[in-house]
């Protein structure tokens, strides 16, 4: 299920969540049906409340409804992705291999 707070600025190359007058945010670059994560940025103030893994489960799914592949370049994305393997189907296979996930 979609997180109806989360927006992809496709402009900006940043899905983003506002959270009072913070913004968390995931960057990143797409190219043909790649999406690559670069950057996971949660400010200090919202650290530690599950924003970041908020973020990478919109991510993942807007990515398989979209029939996009994941580049998980950012370690925080790599690292999500490595502790929720049901999740292998929208990586990369490259990163599958990387990543342990085959």
């Amino acid at each position: 299920m979609a997180d109806a707070d989360i927006r992809d600025n496709a402009d900006a190359h940043r899905y983003e969540l506002p959270v009072g007058s913070e913004v968390a945010v995931v960057i990143y670059n797409l190219s043909d049906r790649n999406l690559m994560i670069t950057e996971t940025l949660v400010p200090q103030a919202l650290e530690g409340q599950g924003i970041a893994s908020r973020l990478a489960k919109h991510v993942i799914e807007d990515a398989r409804t979209r029939g996009l592949l994941i580049l998980p370049v950012c370690p925080f994305f790599a690292g999500y992705l490595q502790k929720h393997p049901e999740h292998a189907d929208v990586v990369h296979p490259t990163y599958r291999s990387i990543l342990g996930l085959e």
